[in-house]
């Protein structure tokens, strides 16, 4: 890996949990040939943010002005960037030509990113959870750095269901996120894209009734394909009584008239891609085995 990046970590939402996580995020990404600006945010706490929501728009602020900043990480998620989303300049931030990389909470952040300014932003490893990891996924490092060392990046993993060939807008990210926003002017209306959806302790039926809003809201029917990444984080119960995650695809299956795809590699988990939404994915899937070519920006 070769690409240097000024890489600023700062904490928009939760507050870092640990410090020693985010100690070993700073030395393994200098040990990577990076220079790492660390925000105050990042060793701060307030209530169950790291700071109040005036201290978090600014370091949203000063990510976007630092010059020495080219990718903004995350450093945790949590809850927070709600809070913000309607004191955000979005124009100046996209004007800042700044990357901005992160997963979970971070997901509405690049919603109304993409829905404000058409902006590409990049659903990735965060500092304190999978660069300060006591042992860092080779397999997230991997594509990481793939994809932000260019514009274009090439993925292979299986995904069950149909045979498929399409093309799309690619967005996404954590579905309590998206459902969240769903109706508001924060969330992107996208055309015959390719979605994908990931989630943490959400039980089997909750996850069913987000993706029933985003049904009956016409938002999956607009799409090309649905992509399934990681569900974990919940117990089934006795009174599940066969009611699984199997059981909540196989009936939102037969509800769908576009193809539904379970087993992308990107959740809360250690291995997971790095994606960049906003831009552009031709998806080919046969006989299990699937190929997205991604592109960080739209055609």
């Amino acid at each position: 890996m070769t690409t240097r990046f000024g890489i600023g970590l700062y904490a928009p939402a939760g507050f870092v949990a640990s410090g020693a996580a985010l100690e070993r995020a700073v030395a393994r990404l200098q040990a990577f040939g990076h220079l790492v600006v660390v925000d105050e945010t990042c060793t701060s706490r307030w209530q169950r943010f790291s700071a109040p929501d005036d201290a978090r728009l600014a370091a949203i602020g000063r990510m976007t002005s630092d010059p020495r900043v080219g990718l903004a990480m995350a450093a945790r998620g949590g809850y927070g960037w709600s809070r913000l989303l309607d004191r955000l300049d979005y124009r100046a931030i996209a004007a800042s030509r700044k990357r901005w990389m992160g997963h979970s909470d971070f997901t509405a952040f690049q919603m109304a990113a993409l829905a404000h300014a058409g902006m590409t932003t990049f659903a990735g490893p965060m500092a304190a959870s999978d660069f300060g990891a006591a042992t860092p996924s080779a397999f997230t490092l991997d594509h990481c750095w793939g994809l932000l060392a260019g514009d274009r990046h090439d993925i292979e993993c299986a995904l069950d269901g149909p045979d498929f060939e399409g093309e799309g807008t690619l967005w996404g990210g954590n579905l309590a996120m998206i459902a969240h926003l769903t109706g508001t002017p924060h969330m992107p209306r996208v055309e015959r894209g390719i979605l994908f959806l990931e989630d943490i302790a959400e039980h089997p039926y909750r996850v069913e009734r987000m993706l029933y809003q985003l049904h009956y809201a016409g938002i999956l029917e607009r799409q090309r394909a649905v992509l399934l990444g990681t569900f974990n984080g919940y117990e089934l119960a006795e009174n599940d009584n066969g009611y699984d995650a199997a059981a909540m695809v196989a009936h939102f299956r037969a509800r769908l008239r576009i193809p539904l795809y379970t087993g992308l590699p990107f959740g809360h988990v250690p291995d997971k891609l790095t994606l960049p939404v906003g831009g552009h994915c031709a998806l080919t899937v046969q006989s299990g085995r699937a190929q997205l070519a991604v592109s960080n920006y739209a055609p």
